[in-house]
């Protein structure tokens, strides 16, 4: 079944949105884009580099301007960085764009699943483990806040999470 409207996956970094959103995208035939990887093929510089050069501020503005270009394409899954719901700007043009869905997990799957990667700057701190669960309090209510449909992917696999997704897709179209 055809959605017309785009599909924008928020959650946690380490909840799935990349995996995911490019599984449904294909099982949707719709086209997939992951904003932070757009932002690093415009920019030539990966996530930590830009956050070393411009610090978080600089990067979240290039984030908004990329999820502004890219909610605007039509027929699309969208999976956003951990930290786009912060802008309230962000959380306005979102919403207006797309089913918002809320890809959730505990904070322990969040840490295993994130533990070894280095391509996460909020991470690179003494503590990664708090760091994670600080992230989760603050930005949890958020995600809520825009969320359509909340799906646990701390539970099952990738193929009974997009079966959860696609039944939850059909009771809201």
């Amino acid at each position: 079944m055809p959605y017309t409207q785009n599909i924008i996956l928020v959650g946690p970094m380490g909840s799935g949105k990349t995996t995911i959103g490019r599984q449904l995208a294909k099982q949707l035939n719709m086209s997939f884009f992951d904003s932070d990887h757009e932002i690093e093929a415009k920019t030539g510089a990966n996530i930590p580099l830009i956050f070393e050069l411009e610090g978080e501020q600089g990067f979240r503005k290039r984030e908004t301007a990329m999820l502004d270009e890219l909610s605007q394409k039509n027929n699309t899954v969208l999976a956003t960085g951990g930290g786009a719901v912060l802008a309230l700007e962000n959380r306005k043009m979102l919403r207006q764009r797309g089913i918002i869905i809320y890809l959730s997990a505990t904070m322990e799957q969040l840490w295993e699943r994130t533990r070894m990667d280095k391509n996460r700057p909020l991470l690179q701190t003494e503590n990664p483990r708090e760091k994670i669960a600080a992230l989760l309090e603050q930005r949890d209510p958020l995600y809520k806040e825009i969320a359509d449909i909340i799906i646990d992917t701390g539970t099952g696999n990738v193929k009974s999470t997009l079966k959860q997704i696609i039944t939850q897709l059909n009771r809201t179209s």
